[in-house]
């Protein structure tokens, strides 16, 4: 894991920085949905996963048309055009009924999805190719930071008193500047021709990484689900999107520090400390609940899986870059994998939460940890290959 000593281009930190100004915008909005459409419009929980099923469902075809779109029109048009429309999910306050609710939050999000892989295409094609790893995790960083400031606002204006649409309408401004960072990046191949056909071309560890995606996405449920668990163990709004705030402080932190690092080896951590690692979080969720233990312990929880999300999403879009034949048509089959998995994860976690909870968190635990280990023995010819590579 030697450390790097050259700088990333100025369009790595326009990109990052338009993922800061997203995140900032609909984290708020993503963080207050659950308390929104639960508590204040009366959904039953498992309507709630439902929604969530509904966005990541749908989501993975506007995911895979993106990333194909963006290799058949360029990554940057698409990425502007998806988002753009991100701010339709500032509205989602002004509904009156659920299915309202739950549609316009789909519309932005949606949008979200389809900009997703045009995005990690840019930074792809913004970097040298031993540097990937570093920009994903500068992106990572600043995408998560930005949810980070989101959150916090979102509790100081629901502890003032703030309406949710109020809340929510805000949300539109940082959006919005994030569109023109995007708008303002000059894409351009940031590996001379010819050289990229010296990356490893590891058909095994491609097929690995996105069956291995779509199944840890069936145990990456919406952070909805910790945070209607701390704030009813609480009864506190504040407390329960305070979960959120820990989740995203810790995963961008990881995301900062593996910024700073080049890996010789990328599989091994994406198995282990990625999906394992965010599996062993979500079993001390079960069994805090079941041993009724201190709220402290819920946050604990949170960090584990804080960082297990950090590890996956700078690894799975780092080796997707450097194994596919088309890197956008590979980044949308990398987040389509991942929502189709999480369309099941957010049905499969509503029904066993209505439950029980903590059925609810067994589950995810087991699917993670099956996923890195799938991930580990089918992308183990890769990591050779890396290890025994001559590229720098």
């Amino acid at each position: 894991m030697p450390r790097s000593r050259s700088t990333l281009t100025g369009s790595v930190l326009l990109i990052a920085f338009s993922a800061f100004f997203a995140d900032l915008g609909y984290q708020a909005v993503i963080v207050g949905l659950p308390l929104f459409l639960v508590v204040a419009l009366g959904a039953p929980v498992y309507i709630y996963g439902l929604a969530e099923a509904l966005n990541y469902g749908v989501g993975s075809l506007f995911s895979f048309f993106g990333g194909r779109l963006s290799a058949r029109f360029g990554s940057k048009r698409i990425a502007i055009l998806g988002n753009s429309l991100i701010p339709i999910l500032s509205f989602t306050g002004f509904a009156t009924t659920v299915p309202v609710a739950i549609g316009t939050f789909a519309g932005g999000w949606w949008a979200r999805n389809f900009r997703s892989p045009a995005r990690r295409t840019m930074m792809s094609e913004s970097v040298s190719r031993e540097n990937r790893s570093r920009a994903y995790g500068l992106l990572h960083g600043l995408d998560v930071g930005g949810g980070l400031i989101a959150t916090v606002v979102f509790i100081a204006m629901i502890s003032l008193g703030y309406q949710f649409r109020i809340i929510f309408l805000v949300t539109a401004a940082p959006l919005i500047i994030s569109t023109l960072l995007i708008a303002a990046v000059k894409t351009k191949p940031a590996v001379a021709a010819g050289q990229e056909t010296k990356a490893v071309r590891d058909g095994r560890a491609f097929r690995g990484v996105i069956f291995a995606s779509a199944l840890f996405g069936f145990s990456y449920y919406s952070m909805g689900f910790p945070i209607l668990t701390v704030a009813t163990a609480t009864g506190s709004f504040a407390l329960g999107a305070f979960t959120y705030t820990v989740f995203l402080a810790v995963s961008a932190a990881t995301g900062f520090v593996m910024s700073r690092f080049r890996f010789r080896l990328e599989i091994l951590p994406l198995g282990l400390l990625g999906y394992i690692l965010a599996g062993i979080g979500a079993l001390l969720f079960a069994i805090t609940i079941l041993d009724h233990m201190q709220t402290v312990v819920y946050y604990a929880s949170v960090m584990i899986i804080g960082i297990g999300s950090g590890f996956t999403e700078i690894f799975e879009p780092t080796i997707i870059s450097k194994v596919s034949q088309s890197v956008g048509k590979g980044m949308g089959w990398l987040s389509a994998s991942r929502s189709a998995g999480l369309f099941l994860a957010n049905l499969v976690m509503g029904a066993l939460y209505f439950i029980s909870p903590a059925y609810a968190y067994i589950y995810a635990f087991a699917v993670a940890v099956t996923a890195g280990i799938i991930v580990i023995v089918s992308g183990a010819g890769y990591d050779r290959s890396l290890r025994s590579s001559s590229l720098p």
